[in-house]
């Protein structure tokens, strides 16, 4: 994962395709989709509004970058492109405000028409790449529709792609299969065959399925009671990142910046998930680590977070575009911790016990708490994110690829950490406050992920049982992330 700034755009020609104005007409005629939106879509977009009339604009796009080897044939891609966006019914639904109420509509797939647009040369790489940013902010809006661009900038050798998506279209799963897909069916129109792919089951289905089974629930159910419970210990919010991150009470939203760097190798990620596994593997060992940093650096005797789960818990939903993304909340009281095995322990019964949580969407849980839950953010919690990408179609050509998820860092006052499992590593990414303080404590945070891990991998090959103090301060031993 990184940001449009940090994926080293190259001059060239760019090239975009968004649907073609007739589309866009013949939708707005559409009749509507009974099918309702997911209760995150719902929430994310209503959120988008809100802060939107209260004068600032900010972006929450995704997306993906990758190259294709060239030179490149812009009317076999702009296939390959239209029979992608063809393939997820999501990327061909929108909503209509009537009233206070979101209504869907939905356009058949062969009614999906692509304009390619000239933009020029552009030779120089920074000016690129804040006009590629402008275009995704604008035509990859929450409030638009469509919501997504597509963009090539070409070379005599090839040509890098950039696709970005609203948040409301996408999530991790669905753009590390992208590069893969779009690779496979350009690949297929240059040499003249098909892929022999079978129908891609729906997002806009699973909406209608999953809040059909959300709406049956209501206030005195378990699920909510738990989650009644948890953030009443959040003092009626939900949790942030425990550490000082320099922000004044009350203040305006502040802007963000971005922190990435490899964290370890493949051989210490490998060994440090095979010390971890049984805990549950490498997403224990992150949250266990975690929860002895924030406790070292901020102080929390309690680590309380909110972790993120795919809820594409039957295998139809699994090639299938969309943000199928839910939450479970843990709580670790790692002061009572003797050593890194005890917290692991602590982690594990956590998730066993709360994982089911994420099967309900949290903003249909947080409608029914009422006035239990006080946001005082946009940003309803932060998050720490762990994706092993191992598993997904060529991953393993990522690197020859230059493939990246993107993500938009603009404002906000929590902490988004993604930590990634490549076949050469493993990735840290951040966005987070743009203050003195949040940069000082995230770099700390940071180094001492990279420390645990290393360590973990190392003493677990052999050596003695981790100690839950480390033997060696902060920063010691390795450079600082990159911010």
């Amino acid at each position: 994962m990184t940001d449009i700034q940090h994926c080293e755009i190259r001059p060239g020609r760019l090239v975009e395709w968004a649907l073609h104005p007739e589309t866009v007409e013949a939708a707005a005629a559409l009749p509507e989709d009974a099918r309702p939106p997911a209760y995150v879509q719902e929430s994310h977009v209503r959120t988008a509004r809100a802060v939107r009339e209260d004068g600032l604009f900010v972006p929450t796009w995704t997306g993906t970058a990758f190259d294709l080897p060239g030179p490149v044939d812009l009317d076999a891609l702009q296939r390959a492109l239209r029979a992608w966006t063809q393939r997820h019914e999501t990327l061909r639904s929108g909503f209509r405000w009537i009233g206070d109420e979101m209504r869907r509509f939905t356009l058949e797939a062969d009614a999906v028409r692509l304009r390619r647009e000239d933009t020029g040369d552009f030779p120089d790489a920074a000016v690129l790449t804040r006009h590629l940013e402008s275009r995704f902010d604008a035509a990859a809006d929450a409030l638009v529709w469509p919501n997504f661009l597509y963009a090539a900038v070409l070379r005599p050798d090839g040509a890098s792609l950039y696709l970005a998506f609203d948040h409301s279209n996408v999530d991790a799963y669905s753009i590390y299969r992208i590069p893969a897909e779009i690779h496979e069916l350009y690949a297929a129109d240059r040499a003249g065959t098909t892929v022999p792919e079978p129908p891609v089951s729906s997002y806009v289905d699973f909406c209608a399925l999953e809040r059909s089974n959300a709406d049956r629930i209501d206030d005195t159910h378990a699920i909510v009671s738990r989650w009644r419970e948890f953030v009443a210990q959040c003092e009626g919010r939900l949790p942030n990142f425990p550490v000082d991150l320099g922000l004044e009470p009350g203040g305006p939203l502040p802007e963000q910046r971005l922190m990435r760097d490899i964290l370890v190798d493949d051989a210490d990620a490998a060994g440090f998930e095979a010390y971890c596994r049984p805990y549950g593997g490498s997403l224990v060992g992150l949250l266990a680590a975690t929860a002895l940093l924030v406790h070292e650096i901020g102080g929390s005797p309690v680590y309380r977070t909110v972790v993120p789960f795919h809820t594409r818990a039957k295998s139809q939903w699994r090639d299938s575009v969309g943000w199928y993304v839910g939450g479970a909340p843990i709580e670790v009281p790692v002061a009572r911790a003797p050593d890194f095995d005890s917290v692991l322990a602590m982690v594990r019964a956590e998730l066993r016990k709360n994982r089911a949580l994420s099967w309900m969407p949290l903003a249909r849980v947080l409608q029914l708490l009422g006035d239990d839950f006080r946001p005082t953010s946009p940003d309803r919690y932060s998050i720490v994110s762990f994706v092993d990408t191992r598993g997904f179609p060529g991953s393993e050509r990522w690197r020859e690829m230059r493939a990246h998820g993107l993500i938009r860092v603009s404002y906000g006052d929590q902490v988004c950490a993604w930590i990634s499992r490549f076949h050469d590593g493993l990735q840290f990414a951040a966005r987070y406050p743009d203050t003195d303080i949040a940069r000082k404590n995230m770099r700390r945070y940071a180094e001492g992920l990279r420390e645990h891990i290393a360590a973990v991998a190392r003493e677990g090959a052999g050596g003695p049982r981790l100690s839950r103090q480390r033997t060696k301060p902060l920063g010691t031993a390795w450079p600082a992330a990159s911010a």
